[in-house]
């Protein structure tokens, strides 16, 4: 429970509310309690002392009693209600904030179907019992002192009498909450393992049905939604142990207050309007008694969600901005990597070891080698997305880690290899860095990218809101959106990762065009596979097992041989011939020449190949 006391801290904001709620329950709670008194009074003095006019006035009290209660019930269930509503609403603000600067780290391992139920269902879980759960818990306290307060004052004996059957009731609701709340949170994490299911098959759907298995899936996910069936049913099976028990041992409580009370009727110690009134108290704790258990289930629920809550929020960021970070100002684009090594969590080996390289602003510098060599995580230190485990990254002779994180990024600009475009406007999409620049400044962008002319043959041009993940786009024109995105903030340092490989020969032409002239002025890193772009380049670094194996010109690198070379003559010249290639097809399609003329083009130009 320790961990919903920690979550209760999320009250603080709704301190006047949550008192007002407070005072009308105890203002409900005395207004029931003074319910069974009338009704002995009326017993005692009315029938038995034969008062019509104290009947006439007990009955209009009660009336404008009841009125009263209702009113005042109306007002706290909807502000204990409104109260569960804003604590879930920060709560959902609080994680979504707190996910949003998470470390790359704590993502590469974490299950996104996990995070979005912790998100949605485990708040929704708190915010329920912050909302009825936790008045009726209240309630109930503050019913039963009344209560205990009331049947001791007019007849110690029969109190204790009544209470005894309560002790067991106690015990059994405690060890209750405490399997309930282990058994919830098995439940949360069925249910998060379903939630992931369904969030990987709907994300790789096209996969699935490429490789029909559809049954396979369906399988899987039939399994992750039997553990949730199963882990339920023992909840079930808890609950149906104590709920007869409870309601037993509540019966047991009245029949006692009946006969003992029933033989001091007898003997003239107690008045019938006293044990009437009695029962009444007995029976009004009765229902909250019964209801116990469904409130220690809530809270069960409630601490399970909490727990996985608070195991979001408790991972603290490794990478954030420390409180004297330096404000950069606008940056030359000189980038250094001193004795620069990255271990990623739960690997052997390091991914980067020993790197030492500088780049003196407005270069384009090429890296190239075998998958895996360290070309992405090589640059990934720059915005600083990780770490390093060993030396240090400069930024104009700053250490990246010394600087404010918001200033250091905004003046990179990122192109992936997989383009994640969002469900919005291809011009939001494009703006997305700088949602604050003008439509010229998006088209102008776009027009740099090489997209302009295929986003005005949509229906509604800019205002063209494209699928989830871009998905109604090419690939292609995904890359190219994403281009303009990255141009648009006019970085002064460009890092494109292999950010090509999803354009036809053509379209790489124009871009390449483009980004001739955009390129100068700022610093870039390409990770490329092909020729063209590797030809250009002031620096090639060639990367092996995270290390640095060769740096150089392209000239340079073919004179000294090593693995240069033989990626030259296995990946990029194979892949510059097959360009001219098909630059030929495409030139000699255009001209519609018949099929002989076909293969005597193609036949004379591998030939010269």
């Amino acid at each position: 429970m320790k961990n919903l006391f920690r979550i209760s801290s999320f009250l603080k904001p709704y301190f006047w509310q949550v008192s007002a709620s407070l005072v009308m329950l105890l203002t409900l709670t005395g207004l029931n309690l003074l319910v069974p008194r009338i009704i002995q009074s009326v017993i005692d003095d009315g029938l038995v002392g034969g008062q019509t006019g104290h009947l006439v006035r007990s009955a209009l009290f009660l009336f404008g009693l009841g009125l009263g209660s209702a009113i005042l019930n109306l007002f706290h269930r909807y502000t204990s209600e409104w109260i569960a509503v804003g604590v879930g609403y920060d709560l959902r603000n609080r994680m979504y904030d707190h996910i949003q600067h998470l470390p790359f780290t704590y993502h590469d391992h974490v299950q996104s179907g996990q995070l979005i139920s912790r998100c949605i269902e485990d708040v929704r879980s708190i915010e329920k019992f912050a909302g009825s759960s936790i008045a009726e818990l209240v309630r109930f306290v503050f019913l039963s002192f009344g209560i205990l307060f009331v049947m001791f004052s007019v007849n110690p004996k029969l109190a204790f009498i009544s209470l005894l059957p309560i002790i067991p009731l106690i015990i059994m609701t405690s060890s209750f909450g405490t399997k309930i709340s282990a058994l919830f949170f098995a439940v949360d994490n069925a249910v998060g393992d379903v939630s992931n299911r369904l969030q990987e098959n709907v994300t790789g759907v096209q996969v699935v049905r490429a490789f029909a298995r559809e049954d396979y899936e369906i399988d899987r996910f039939e399994k992750a939604n039997k553990k949730v069936f199963h882990t339920w049913v023992k909840v079930i099976d808890e609950w149906a142990k104590i709920m007869p028990t409870t309601n037993w041992l509540t019966l047991l409580s009245t029949m006692l207050i009946l006969w003992f009370g029933g033989q001091m009727v007898m003997d003239g110690t107690l008045t019938i309007g006293a044990i009437v009134a009695f029962n009444a108290y007995i029976l009004m704790l009765a229902e909250p008694a019964q209801a116990l258990t469904g409130l220690v289930n809530a809270g069960g629920e409630a601490a399970a969600g909490a727990q996985r809550v608070l195991e979001v929020l408790d991972v603290q960021p490794e990478i954030q901005s420390t409180p004297d970070a330096v404000k950069l100002a606008t940056l030359r684009g000189a980038v250094e990597f001193r004795g620069v090594g990255l271990k990623y969590q739960n690997e052997k080996t390091a991914s980067l070891d020993g790197i030492n390289l500088r780049v003196e602003p407005n270069r384009l510098v090429a890296l190239i080698g075998p998958t895996g060599s360290g070309k992405t995580s090589l640059v990934n230190l720059i915005p600083r997305f990780y770490d390093v485990s060993e030396g240090a990254v400069f930024v104009d002779g700053w250490d990246v880690r010394e600087v404010d994180l918001t200033s250091l990024r905004r003046q990179i600009g990122i192109v992936l290899q997989t383009s994640l475009l969002f469900s919005d406007s291809i011009k939001n999409n494009i703006a997305y860095g700088r949602p604050d620049a003008t439509f010229e400044e998006v088209t102008a962008a776009a027009k740099a990218a090489q997209a302009h002319e295929f986003i005005e043959g949509f229906p509604n041009g800019y205002e063209t809101v494209v699928g989830e993940r871009g998905v109604t786009l090419s690939g292609g024109q995904r890359q190219r959106v994403a281009i303009a995105r990255a141009l648009l903030m006019d970085p002064r340092i460009l890092i494109l990762d292999d950010s090509l490989s999803s354009v036809d020969t053509q379209t790489e032409k124009l871009i390449q065009a483009a980004l001739d002239t955009l390129m100068e002025g700022r610093t870039t890193f390409v990770i490329a596979h092909r020729l063209s772009t590797v030809r250009r380049a002031d620096l090639i670094v060639v990367m092996d097992k995270g290390q640095i194996v060769q740096r150089g010109t392209h000239d340079e690198l073919l004179h000294e041989g090593g693995l240069y070379q033989e990626i030259y003559d296995l990946q990029l010249v194979g892949h510059a011939t097959f360009s001219e290639e098909m630059e030929a097809l495409e030139a000699v399609i255009e001209e519609k020449p018949d099929r002989e003329d076909h293969e005597n083009t193609l036949m004379q130009r591998r030939s010269n190949t």
